[in-house]
């Protein structure tokens, strides 16, 4: 290895090849900002693996990405007998075939390949190891198909922007996840700038990376007219070697254009979206992408993170029409991606993606059979109680649902950074103990200031669903008419009547249609506050 490990990359190797060294098959996630060397931790993992007399698979997105893991590989095992191939579309059918042939035999210690990999005709001797990378960008059936096919093979999947759906499964426990944050020392972040499409600012930003010996990603995402941006290049700047790479070239002219990048003979690389993943060319410290507006959070963080791979300062232009509008979710995603800026940033895009669209679905691709039925909430609350029941411990108080009309939330004019507010949002949801509300509160007001009301509301919230939590009652739930159900799971009449004696004329029983307490009409009350009693009143009696 020709740089030194950082402390976080030591770490998540030891747990990775703890992993290997169990009896079970490791699921992990190792999420890691782009250029933190999260491919460093693979090609461990895969020496270990083929130490040990099995093959490893390496999973790509693309042919490009291939290329570059291959020739990484390659050039990492020169000294060791290890057989070393790829399989994409910069490969013949004929020896496509023949590295098929040798990875049944066994003779291919390891293979880097893009979708060809899934085909039903790859078959391996003995796998011991597969390794997805940027799982972002394969399907949810793509990757459901491989589990399903390598059922017993310990399984690594690398992404700096996991979607939610992979990034909650790691979050709620259902796969082990390793985050690698600390950065090489020497890397700089990127400065980032959003602005109108301005040829003369195009003009300055290439001039002063080339001037300093270095070269130029200009992103211009349409092949139609990708070859036009080309030459308005060339002739911006004539003195420039200006080349074009997309994913409709055919194989030896795609080839081509990456060796003489990598040779330094081309100056300034016109190019689309195919070098959104993992390509790592040190000497190109300026990207320009051209109509930022039409592309996704993660892929603008994605292909940003294609410069500032070496210790030189590293720049990336937003570019969106001249006086174009931008729709509010443009907006939004450019002034985001302009926002996190500092080293680990893709962590916190995902978590906002997350936020944003929600955990996705952990059964297949779609919600489908009665996961549709009982709802992902309670699907997780079945799988937690199952694992503690496997493990012989006691099962977890069921969560309490919580509906009740009243602000409660974190206002960003009171906490600006949603990675802040969503740390803070994530205390809440775990408080398991009361005075943690009150260190919460200390927190808060250290940090932030006074505490609005809204977020006062959000504490009590939390504190409210902890301890109903803790007696047993599985919903409060504000009606129409203004009254508050409490539902239990499971009847104790004698804590029912204490409650509706501590709160003579405001509290009742009603068993139709349910067995259920009703708090009467609050309009005059302080809501939250009388809630908070009466599950005090509970939670007094059982404790």
């Amino acid at each position: 290895f020709q740089f030194e490990e950082t402390d976080d990359q030591l770490r998540v190797i030891k747990e990775v090849k703890k992993d290997m060294e169990k009896p079970v098959a490791m699921d992990r996630l190792i999420c890691g900002d782009v250029g933190v060397g999260k491919t460093e931790v693979a090609i461990r993992a895969v020496f270990k693996c083929v130490s040990d007399g099995k093959q490893a698979a390496i999973l790509v997105p693309t042919t490009v990405l291939a290329w570059q893991h291959y020739r990484t590989f390659l050039s990492r095992f020169a000294d060791y007998p290890i057989k070393v191939e790829m399989l994409s579309r910069f490969v013949s059918e004929t020896e496509k075939k023949k590295i098929i042939k040798r990875l049944k035999t066994g003779e291919t210690d390891v293979v880097i390949g893009t979708h060809s990999l899934i085909q039903k005709n790859v078959n391996f001797k003995d796998l011991g190891l597969l390794i997805i990378d940027e799982e972002q960008r394969f399907g949810v059936g793509h990757k459901e198909t491989l589990k399903e096919k390598y059922k017993n093979v310990d399984c690594i999947t690398l992404s700096a922007t996991p979607i939610p759906r992979t990034l909650n499964m790691a979050l709620s426990g259902i796969r082990d996840m390793s985050i690698i944050e600390d950065y090489p020392e020497d890397r700089q972040p990127i400065k980032t700038y959003m602005a109108e499409y301005d040829e003369n600012l195009v003009l300055t930003a290439i001039s002063k990376e080339l001037s300093r010996g270095g070269q130029v990603y200009y992103l211009s995402n349409r092949v139609d007219t990708i070859y036009q941006t080309a030459e308005k290049i060339s002739k911006l700047l004539p003195e420039a070697s200006v080349d074009v790479a997309h994913g409709q070239m055919k194989d030896e002219e795609l080839s081509l254009s990456w060796e003489k990048l990598l040779k330094k003979e081309t100056d300034i690389l016109v190019c689309t979206t195919i070098i959104e993943t993992g390509i790592d060319v040190s000497n190109v410290n300026t990207v320009i992408i051209e109509d930022a507006d039409n592309l996704g959070l993660a892929q603008l963080h994605q292909i940003r993170g294609r410069v500032g791979r070496s210790p030189r300062r590293a720049y990336c232009y937003l570019l969106y029409k001249k006086n174009k509008i931008l729709t509010e979710d443009a907006a939004k995603r450019l002034n985001s991606i302009r926002d996190f800026t500092e080293f680990g940033a893709g962590l916190k895009i995902a978590l906002r993606d997350l936020e944003i669209r929600g955990a996705g679905s952990v059964l297949g691709a779609n919600q489908h059979g009665h996961i549709a039925n009982v709802g992902y909430d309670m699907y997780l609350k079945l799988l937690e109680t199952a694992i503690s029941e496997q493990k012989g411990e006691k099962a977890p108080p069921e969560k309490c649902n919580i509906a009740i009309n009243v602000n409660a939330f974190i206002p960003q004019e009171y906490i600006e950074a949603v990675e802040d507010r969503i740390v803070i949002y994530k205390k809440l949801a775990s408080i398991s103990e009361i005075f943690d509300s009150d260190e919460i509160k200390e927190e808060l007001t250290d940090r932030f200031g006074k505490i609005p009301p809204e977020v006062l509301n959000l504490i009590a919230v939390s504190e409210i669903k902890f301890i109903a939590e803790q007696c047993n009652i599985t919903q409060i739930k504000e009606e129409q008419n203004g009254e508050i159900s409490f539902v239990f799971n499971g009847l104790d009449f004698e804590l029912l009547s204490k409650i509706c004696a501590n709160f003579e004329n405001k509290v009742v029983f009603r068993p139709s249609p349910y067995p259920k307490l009703v708090l009467l009409n609050t309009d005059n009350l302080n809501k939250l506050k009388i809630i908070h009693d009466i599950v005090d009143v509970a939670f007094s009696y059982l404790n």
